[in-house]
């Protein structure tokens, strides 16, 4: 439903802005990042003190109302107060949604099912909306897909409203700060994780390209439609859902490290591809479509195995508050490239700043040289040879009470873990969406 109408506001913002359309979206987009860097976190550590199901439901009516206001804006600076009302809503919603779910899937099994049903239920809308929409606009106008999505935040605060499940139960942590704080510590100190601060700013730089320079490339440069302004966006989706496809096979093979870094070469590759077709001016769809496929595969090869890095490089006591930075430093990446897509490319041309994207993308190399090959040996930090005794007193352990009190702790501790994983999921679904 999301990105059915995040197409259409690409398209609003070009009939509005016309060649100044990479501007619109460059500041929308920043305003989203922003909502989700300061939003997000704050609602994800104090949503036990809220009333859940009437919390969400009145997000969703005020989503419902942004959306339906949206087709009647007649200045830009509507937009971006319009859109810094939804996207806020939009930051506060997710984490919410993420803490209901284990309370209503109380058993650990049935919990990580839908766990993952609902990080499934993300990725698929993200990929398969844009062909919808292609569909879509071909019979309707996109004042038609505003009022369709209004209509489905209004059904889903009904579905919310109906839907009886418990309010979270108080508990005492640290805020948003401290642990965002503990958590990019860790990403300091941490080699594998230094790797995926320098990645994060190679599918940012990359990836902006393909979210906010997609409409104005397709309509001015390839004076295509509306409708093929979507079946390209749906070119980088078809990339990504066919690394998805392949990718847990692979990674069960091969390291998560070769993974990515083979992302980010496609990525980087894919870049010069394209900064080579805009400066020898090779106006055409299918190569266009072909790097906008390879672009969607290397943000997947990255994006996919980033959770087991995070899960891997820390205690288990220490993943919410890793898995809470990267959210945060992920999204400053995009809020750092967002702005150089849309607005440079307003005044300097396509081939100019995707050169200047993929001098940020070159951040690839800083990885390979800060991440460790031997990424097994590292846990929080240390070698394996530092935490070896207490493995072997966890392991004497076993057999005592101590060991089942303890193994309790863990299984709380994984549940909260797999909660945060699920939430930088379908947030960093939400980075690579349109407004």
């Amino acid at each position: 439903m999301g990105a059915v109408v995040e197409l259409a506001e690409l398209e609003f913002a070009y009939e509005l802005a016309g060649p100044r359309a990479g501007v619109v979206l460059a500041t929308a987009l920043t305003i989203k990042m922003v909502a989700y860097v300061v939003v997000a976190p704050l609602a994800a550590a104090y949503v036990d003190r809220l009333p859940r199901r009437w919390f969400l439901t009145i997000l969703d009516v005020v989503r419902a109302l942004v959306v339906i206001a949206l087709p009647f804006v007649t200045e830009v600076w509507h937009i971006y107060v319009l859109i810094g009302i939804l996207q806020t809503a939009s930051a506060a919603f997710t984490p919410t949604f993420q803490a209901v779910i284990p309370d209503i899937v109380t058993k650990e099994a049935d919990y990580t099912r839908a766990l993952s049903a609902s990080q499934v239920a993300y990725t698929m809308e993200s990929l398969l909306s844009p062909v919808l929409a292609a569909v879509a606009l071909t019979f309707m106008s996109f004042n038609l897909l505003f009022l369709g999505t209004s209509v489905g935040f209004a059904v889903s605060a009904l579905l919310v409203l109906s839907t009886r499940f418990p309010n979270a139960r108080p508990r005492s942590h640290t805020n948003a700060w401290d642990r965002a704080v503990a958590g990019i510590r860790t990403f300091a100190a941490t080699p594998s994780l230094r790797g995926v601060m320098a990645l994060n700013l190679v599918v940012a730089a990359v990836g902006s390209i393909v979210v906010v320079n997609t409409v104005n490339y397709v309509r001015d440069v390839l004076g295509g439609t509306r409708s093929d302004v979507a079946w390209v966006l749906a070119a980088s989706g078809t990339g990504t859902l066919l690394v998805a496809l392949v990718l847990p096979r692979v990674l069960d093979r091969v390291a998560d490290r070769f993974v990515m870094l083979i992302g980010a070469a496609v990525l980087l590759l894919a870049v010069g591809a394209a900064v080579t077709m805009s400066a020898v001016s090779v106006a055409a769809s299918l190569p266009t479509a072909v790097i906008w496929v390879a672009i969607g595969g290397g943000m997947a090869l990255i994006v996919t195995p980033t959770g087991r890095v995070l899960r891997r490089a820390v205690d288990p006591t220490g993943i919410p508050e890793v898995f809470a930075a990267q959210f945060s430093l992920s999204h400053l990446a995009w809020l750092v490239t967002y702005p150089i897509a849309g607005w440079v490319a307003t005044h300097a041309g396509f081939t100019i700043t995707w050169t200047v994207l993929a001098g940020l993308a070159t951040g690839a190399v800083t990885a390979l040289a800060v991440w460790p090959r031997d990424e097994k040996t590292e846990v929080g930090g240390r070698t394996a040879a530092a935490v070896q005794p207490r493995i072997r007193k966890t392991e004497a352990e076993g057999r005592t009470a101590a060991a089942v009190a303890s193994g309790r702790t863990e299984v709380a501790t994984r549940k909260a873990a797999e909660a945060a994983e699920g939430t930088l999921a379908a947030c960093q679904c939400a980075c690579v969406r349109t407004v």
